[in-house]
């Protein structure tokens, strides 16, 4: 834990500095601590100091995680890759999904909610780039998808997410991620909420619009190995 009071308020002033310089209000921006990897007692320490969104990739080690901090008042956003055999257990245990990608998803997804908790919020991943590694939807396939989640009674559809390749400098960053931001735009009604910017491009995708931040390394330091063995 050592340091990391001085790193999470490192990475407040970053967002603050870099909304500023943008012209925006730094509250309009939301920073979700990406917890992957790390344990129950690191998330409870930086929820100590006021950060309440968290975001996990790997679902058993989130649910896991869940279920030690469940008297703490948190928010948790599923950003990891999405398959069938964990949409049950997504819809009823996070508040957001980010990578929603497929119209399958989506209708298991919303028959899965549990009626109680209200809408599951959802973002679609939008795959910017040819990376075989990277999933999302095509971009010329986005409104159709957004058609079919938007007719989901168990979700609220929000915004976009994406992972776009890694790229070398701020205006190569700022025009990578700002495609999103036009995406985003066309969809009818425009879908708020754009779902990028890490640690190495915070600056960046917040001139380009983002309203969420998915930072990990910038909070908690270097990762520690993966923790669960199953998918």
């Amino acid at each position: 834990m050592a340091g990391l009071e001085a790193r999470v308020q490192a990475v407040q002033e970053r967002i603050r500095a870099a909304a500023l310089a943008a012209g925006r209000a730094p509250e309009s921006l939301t920073l979700i601590a990406v917890s992957k990897t790390q344990g129950a007692d690191a998330v409870a320490a930086v929820a100590a100091l006021g950060q309440r969104d968290f975001g996990e990739n790997y679902l058993q080690e989130a649910l896991d995680k869940q279920a030690a901090l469940a008297t703490l008042p948190l928010c948790w956003h599923f950003i990891g890759a999405l398959q069938s055999n964990k949409t049950r257990a997504v819809a009823e245990h996070f508040s957001w999904v980010h990578t929603v990608d497929r119209a399958k998803l989506a209708e298991r997804l919303s028959a899965q909610r549990p009626r109680a908790l209200g809408p599951l919020k959802v973002c679609l991943q939008v795959k910017l780039d040819p990376e075989e590694t990277k999933a999302g939807v095509a971009p010329e396939d986005l409104a159709a998808l957004a058609e079919v989640v938007r007719g989901c009674p168990g979700l609220e559809l929000l915004g976009l997410m994406a992972l776009p390749a890694p790229r070398t400098g701020f205006e190569a960053q700022r025009e990578s991620l700002a495609r999103l931001t036009t995406l985003a735009s066309a969809l009818p009604p425009a879908a708020p909420v754009l779902s990028m910017g890490m640690s190495d491009d915070l600056e960046a995708a917040v001139a380009a619009g983002a309203t969420h931040l998915r930072l990990g390394t910038a909070l908690f330091g270097p990762r520690a190995p993966k923790r669960e063995s199953t998918p």
